[in-house]
């Protein structure tokens, strides 16, 4: 992935492929873009992701057209180029969807962020005190921010309000309401060779 800065495009999440919808191919997609109806018109290509889980590598990357896309009862109903029938879209569960965007676009919501933006930025608890870096967001049916202390331990956030606060992505920084066992390790969970760091110490 390209970082910000560049004049290179960077691959960002759009949606994530839910169960089949019908008999012709159609699935439900649980939307990750605040412009629907931009990255998901007929024609456009996107980027599927499939196989991917919190530790795996994807295990298979393809291209994907929308053929057709409507509503159903406030859901996203996608039928993607080449996939017919139920059992077709029945493969696709579980894919994510990828689009390409300029390196210094940002979402229209304030409250929406991009991988790119995310990735990097120093991770504090409430206080104030340095926890680690975010190394990664891991997107499945719940969007994880992968958070790496100085120790060498990963920890994976739930990004909702009530555990991640505060963006403040000119200032580098998240802001996590930690608790043992979230960031920092429980205890028991520490390395032996190095002493268990106490939640918020520096």
């Amino acid at each position: 992935m390209t970082g910000p800065g560049s004049d290179l495009p960077v691959e960002v999440v759009v949606g994530r492929v839910g169960r089949p919808h019908g008999l012709k191919g159609e699935v439900t997609v649980e939307v990750r873009t605040d412009s629907p109806e931009r990255r998901f018109a007929p024609g456009v290509h996107l980027r599927g992701e499939t196989g991917r889980d919190t530790t795996a590598p994807p295990a298979a990357v393809a291209d994907l057209e929308v053929a057709s896309v409507r509503e159903h009862q406030g859901r996203l109903l996608v039928r993607f180029d080449g996939f017919a029938d139920r059992d077709g879209a029945e493969t696709l569960r579980g894919t994510l969807l990828h689009t390409s965007v300029p390196a210094d676009e940002t979402p229209e919501d304030p409250d929406e962020f991009y991988d790119h933006q995310l990735v990097g930025l120093r991770a504090e608890d409430l206080d104030g005190h340095h926890l680690g870096e975010v190394v990664r967001v891991v997107h499945g049916a719940q969007d994880l921010l992968e958070v790496r202390t100085p120790q060498g331990h990963h920890g994976l956030v739930p990004f909702v309000a009530a555990l991640v606060p505060e963006v403040d992505v000119p200032g580098g920084r998240v802001v996590v309401a930690d608790r043992p066992g979230l960031v920092t390790p429980f205890p028991d969970d520490a390395p032996a060779h190095e002493d268990a760091p106490l939640p918020g110490d520096r």
